[in-house]
């Protein structure tokens, strides 16, 4: 695998702390707490982006959950919101939002300096791109050779030299196992059958339940990699140089000739806000190159703002544009998630 090479966080760091200095009189501090949703808060980012906030001039409480449950969240509060902002969340949830009406459109400052067409495909500007994600299958390069790992997630059930090897999730309010579930279903759509997936769709996703070793809560993946306990395991691309440092390990990644599920978290403003003002002018300076810089810097995830792409890590931009993406039809994941969801758990999860 191409070896990610940790950013110079200080540095972003402190350049974002010189141009919060100057945005701090712009009036986004208005004395009361903006609530944000987010399925992005691992790993510190909470923390860390609660303090650069202030610096800015606004007072945030960042409230984290799953993708699902955040956006399960969301439409139970339809109405009523408790939330003024949500950031994380993928373009298929956000559709979901969108479509039940809770999601306030607004056009940020920079959105001429992203890709259009990674964000709200109706033109409608409901949410718009900051991060992208690969969903990836990880492994210990330094003790597992490329040529003995899977080529693809299937290999994984349907191979007897890696039962009970890989992590298999537990619950599946989480975005990512959802992501790595619609790549698996994907290839498997059948307008006859259920939910549009073939019944050898539906037995993939059995035997991925059934085979995996079940995830232990609150231990890392990379943790039971380390102790022996499972070879491979999910997780985004962005936590993947951060659990190389601190496991002290080379990760290495199954890279499927179908290629692998990439998202593209948003940003938007929840519909209802009483505080309207506040939440764009967080949109503004949350996904501004700056800000969006110091976060990759932060914590390697890879931009969607091209001045932050402009100043990221070479090798987290080369690492995800060498990635082949696999090409899945995400309207018609959004059309039927929320029932291969409830089906899985209700049927498959151990």
């Amino acid at each position: 695998m191409r070896q990610l090479l940790k950013a110079s966080a200080v540095l972003a760091t402190a350049a974002l702390a010189l141009t919060a200095c100057g945005s701090a009189d712009s009036g986004a501090d208005s004395g009361d707490t903006l609530i944000v949703y987010t399925n992005s808060n691992g790993d510190g980012r909470g923390d860390w982006l609660t303090e650069q906030a202030a610096e800015a001039g606004f007072d945030i409480e960042v409230v984290g959950q799953g993708g699902g449950d955040t956006t399960n969240k969301i439409l139970a509060e339809a109405g009523n919101p408790v939330a003024d902002v949500v950031f994380g969340l993928n373009n298929v949830y956000f559709n979901q939002l969108v479509d039940a009406e809770t999601i306030e459109p607004y056009t940020p400052v920079w959105a001429n300096e992203i890709d259009a067409e990674l964000g709200d495909a109706s033109g409608d500007g409901n949410y718009w791109p900051v991060v992208q994600q690969a969903i990836l299958l990880a492994y210990d390069a330094d003790r597992i050779d490329a040529a003995d790992a899977p080529n693809d997630w299937l290999d994984l059930w349907n191979d007897p030299a890696f039962e009970g090897r890989y992590q298999s999730e537990t619950s599946m309010g989480n975005a990512t196992i959802q992501i790595v579930m619609s790549g698996i279903l994907t290839r498997y759509a059948d307008p006859e059958g259920e939910m549009g997936i073939s019944e050898e769709g539906w037995a993939e996703v059995e035997k991925y339940f059934s085979t995996g070793s079940p995830a232990v809560e609150d231990v890392d993946v990379f943790q039971r990699i380390v102790d022996g306990e499972v070879d491979y395991g999910q997780l985004p691309s962005s936590g993947l140089p951060g659990r190389e440092a601190s496991y002290d390990i080379t990760a290495g990644v199954v890279e499927p000739e179908v290629g692998v599920p990439f998202v593209v978290e948003q940003a938007a403003i929840i519909k209802g806000t009483d505080q309207l003002e506040e939440s764009q002018e967080f949109i503004d300076w949350f996904g501004g190159a700056d800000l969006q810089a110091a976060w990759s810097a932060e914590f390697d995830s890879m931009p969607v703002n091209q001045g932050a792409i402009d100043q990221a890590e070479p090798s987290i931009v080369e690492f995800h544009e060498g990635l082949v993406r696999q090409d899945i039809d995400w309207e018609f994941v959004t059309e039927n998630l929320p029932g291969w969801v409830e089906k899985i758990e209700l049927e498959y999860v151990v």
